[in-house]
């Protein structure tokens, strides 16, 4: 038991009022301004749950982000500058704040307020660290501390010029979250930032999302864009990116869901891109996510169980939460809705925008609602928008702004520990707290304590047999500190917990690389270990082992491939360990006895060497690997090398780029397995003595430069996402899918095959005179939704040129106005519907 002076008052007492029983009001033919009382009865919720206010205007001002300190107070990020009029003329002056809140009386609402920092000109992010907070604001990340102890920020300095410089609030870097690797993360942004001895340090990282980010309890990063709802991490940062040669397809930004459907319970107008059919059903309501924005995971018990780790998306045009169950599928991490047709939280009011949300240290669900007409940036009005905005009323006014929590009914709250006042003992004991809220915030402040005497407790609690949990961020706590202990680590290495010898291996790296005993050690334990890994430690297993010496590294990653091969993350994953070394290890592998037997994923694997080999540039390389693949069989093996090669000559932008004394032996045969134009590309790459290139405008008769280079990316995405299904010689696979090579449906219209990735593909499907239907094929082509626009670009691009096809690239450009003008198609097309489809665009006039 806490002492006394430990425990705060909760915020979360049963308030003066809360969500009423009778269900929402309907909607009005306008959108007033309506008091938080008149505005909470325009809520709907899920059954067992109600809404409470926490704050309102003027306590609070168009917030747009919030976080509970270790006292149990709500810091408060106030955009007050954000388009209080059509026009944002308010969006250059400095009226923004960060304010700190708190409920003194205990009643469950705000009644305290501390301005810590105003002045700001639209501020975004907001980072809690020691006495001050990074804050995001006038298109810089600046360091923000109080001296004094009054709350009020004393100190503020640059810590990056180049965070949020682009000034569009939708395509800024924001939304820090702290990661148990003791990051932290922003999305819409390539950058992480780290105190270390007292300074800022920042680094590079993968790119993520657009608005708004956080973590889940193994510290996955979990994000979103606004057209598509979840995405994430499937591996730790920093590691798929490691090897500049090779462009991995699989693993960071992964989605989670290609559901995009939205169930708004009021009609939504005044939405961008509105007057195009589909964005809108028959009641002019919102059909699919058009502005998605902070996934909230729930880290709690509060809630019933089926909620914990259940993730929560905001959608602010639609005036909804969205609630999503994600559980894990192997190595990947899956969602879905569990309530199709009905959100987890909505309003009639026109004016709730929920742009926030956090969980909350008495397991509340908490809402930031910036309660305002206008949340299109004036960037993207349209004239469309304009008008709906004022049809609406809804220009004006601004400066409003609600603070929500969700609870169970009945739920009464409790006294809190308040952790700013805990020892460094009963902080480590919160490392082991069933809610995610205290284990985070427990290593984040005892890493800020920076108490010697808690290392000892730290590793007792590792080498204990207390929870899991407690171990993890005991080890990140220890890695926070400075203070990974390579025994206890290996000791971890060798236990049975998957997740923990994950962490373990991780923090090892850097200790390996720098002191060669315990670089033996390692690599000793994990050759030892190598036949018996599970999949999900072969994968960190893979990432990992670059820190090995070449030969141990060599017979690890070539099991793991014989175990795992046909896992696209795996392939990616030890790519990522063979920076520079893509050619020896090709070798080895041509050597293998156990790469005899042809496969698939093999080919695959291959062919994704012979690409990094030739990103890689150099030209004895190149030379050497024309010499070994020229056998006097050309096997499946060659074949695959030939068939990477040609492919990523498509991405040499220099004609003649390798040099040769004389023209390779490869290519005075007449056996070779490629067509005209991969021979021809191939041989672009090269020049020798009496051959020099010129620079090829075209291939196939369809490609220029660019189509070229989307035709080199699109094999590799193609093998990752299709290949399954149609075969990586396009003829199809049984039991999966038809045939691409030839099909009518690769090679004719462009709109109707983008359809096909973004919306999928149901039912019987006739190709080139042949009918296909369940279950000679699968019933359904999935959705590829979460896929950018160039990725399904390269992906068609490379489809309708390969395999003897010939058509015209595909652009990005051309994706995304597809993906524009079909807004609201959630389901899967028919094959007869389609053809219909497209034929009323082709009919349709031009604007």
């Amino acid at each position: 038991m806490l002492p006394r002076s430990l425990w705060i008052s909760a915020v979360g007492l049963v308030l003066f009022f809360s969500c009423k029983e009778s269900g929402p009001l309907p909607e009005t033919p306008d959108s007033p301004p309506r008091s938080p009382e008149e505005e909470l009865k325009t809520f709907q919720i899920e059954e067992g749950f109600e809404v409470q206010l926490v704050a309102s205007e003027p306590m609070v001002e168009a917030p747009v982000h919030i976080q509970f300190d270790e006292r149990g107070r709500l810091w408060v990020l106030e955009m007050r500058g954000y388009m209080n009029d059509i026009e944002g003329s308010e969006e250059k002056l400095p009226v923004g704040s960060v304010s700190i809140l708190e409920d003194r009386d205990g009643d469950g609402k705000m009644d305290h307020k501390i301005v810590y920092l105003d002045s700001l000109i639209m501020p975004r992010s907001l980072g809690l660290y020691k006495s001050g907070a990074l804050i995001a604001e006038n298109n810089a990340l600046w360091w923000t501390e109080d001296l004094d102890g009054d709350w009020k920020a004393d100190l503020k300095v640059i810590v990056d010029s180049t965070y949020s410089a682009n000034g569009l609030p939708e395509h800024a870097d924001n939304g820090f979250v702290r990661n148990v690797d003791n990051w932290y993360y922003s999305a819409k942004s390539r950058l992480r930032y780290r105190n270390i001895n007292g300074e800022w340090v920042r680094d590079m990282t993968e790119f993520r999302g657009q608005w708004g980010i956080t973590q889940d309890d193994k510290g996955r990063l979990i994000y979103n864009y606004n057209w598509s709802q979840l995405h994430g991490d499937l591996v730790p940062p920093n590691y798929l990116s490691r090897n500049p040669n090779h462009k991995p397809s699989t693993g960071i930004d992964y989605g989670l869901t290609s559901d995009r459907r939205v169930y708004p319970i009021r009609s939504t107008p005044a939405v961008n891109r509105g007057y195009i059919p589909g964005t809108l059903d028959s009641a002019s309501r919102l059909l699919e996510f058009t502005s998605a924005c902070s996934p909230t995971i729930y880290r709690s018990h509060l809630f019933p169980k089926e909620y914990y780790g259940n993730v929560f998306v905001m959608e602010n045009a639609g005036n909804l939460v969205k609630r999503n169950v994600v559980k894990e599928n192997g190595l990947l991490v899956e969602g879905h809705d569990p309530n199709p047709g009905k959100e987890f939280f909505a309003s009639t009011d026109e004016r709730f925008r929920p742009v926030h949300g956090t969980v909350g240290p008495d397991g509340g669900l908490y809402i930031v609602d910036m309660y305002q007409g206008i949340v299109q940036h004036t960037a993207y009005m349209t004239s469309y928008l304009k008008e709906k905005t004022i049809e609406r009323g809804l220009e004006s006014p601004g400066h409003m702004g609600r603070i929500w929590r969700i609870v169970p009914k009945g739920f009464k709250g409790k006294a809190l520990p308040n952790l700013a006042k805990a020892s460094t003992l009963e902080l480590i004991e919160f490392l082991s707290h069933p809610e995610g809220w205290y284990r985070d915030m427990a290593q984040r402040l005892l890493v800020e304590k920076n108490d010697p005497e808690s290392v000892r407790e730290l590793e007792k609690l590792i080498r204990g047999n207390g929870s899991e949990f407690g171990k993890f961020h005991a080890m990140w706590t220890l890695e926070g500190l400075g203070k990974k202990n390579p025994s206890l680590l290996l000791d971890v290495l060798k236990g049975d917990r998957d997740w923990l010898k994950e962490t373990a291996l991780r923090q090892l790296e850097t200790l390996a690389q720098v002191d060669s005993e315990i670089l033996k050690e390692l690599e000793i334990l994990l050759l030892g270990q190598k036949d018996q890994v599970s999949k999900n430690f072969g994968l960190q297993l893979a990432l990992s082992a670059y820190v090995l010496p070449t030969d141990s590294r060599y017979e690890i990653l070539s099991s793991l491939l014989d175990r795992f091969g046909e896992e696209a993350l795996i392939r990616d994953a030890v790519m990522s360990s063979l920076e520079g070394m893509e050619y020896s290890f090709l070798q080895t592998l041509l050597s293998n006895p156990s790469w005899n037997t042809e496969d698939p994923n093999r080919e695959i694997f291959l062919e994704m060497l012979s690409a990094a080999i030739v990103n890689r540039g150099n030209s004895e390389e190149m030379k050497g690997l024309l010499a070994l693949i020229n056998q006097s069989d050309l096997g499946w093996k060659e074949n695959a090398v030939l068939n990477g090669l040609a492919i990523q000559a498509g991405n040499i932008e220099t004609p003649g780029a390798f040099k040769l004394a004389a023209e390779p032996a490869l290519f005075k045969r007449s056996d070779l397995p490629l067509d005209e134009v991969k021979l021809m590309l191939m041989k672009r790459m090269f020049a020798w003595p009496g051959f020099s290139p010129e620079k090829m405008k075209t291939a196939s008769g369809q490609l220029d430069e660019a189509g070229l280079k989307l035709f080199a990316e699109g094999r590799q995405k193609y093998l990752v996402s299709c290949a399954g299904c149609h075969g990586n010689n396009g003829k199809g696979a049984t039991r999966m899918g038809p045939p691409l090579a030839g099909s009518e449906w690769v090679l004719g219209d462009e709109v109707r095959l983008t359809l096909i990735l973004l919306h999928g593909i149901e039912g019987p499907i006739e190709v080139m005179g042949k009918k296909y239907d369940a279950p000679e094929i699968l019933p359904v082509m999935p959705s590829h939704s979460t896929m950018d626009d160039r990725s399904i670009a390269a992906i068609l691009t490379y489809i309708r040129n390969e395999w003897g096809n010939q058509a015209p690239m595909v652009t990005g450009r051309i994706v995304g106005g597809t993906r524009v003008l079909n807004q609201g198609r959630v389901y899967p097309w028919s094959a007869k519907e389609l053809n219909e489809h497209v034929e009323k665009l082709t009919q349709a006039p031009k604007p």
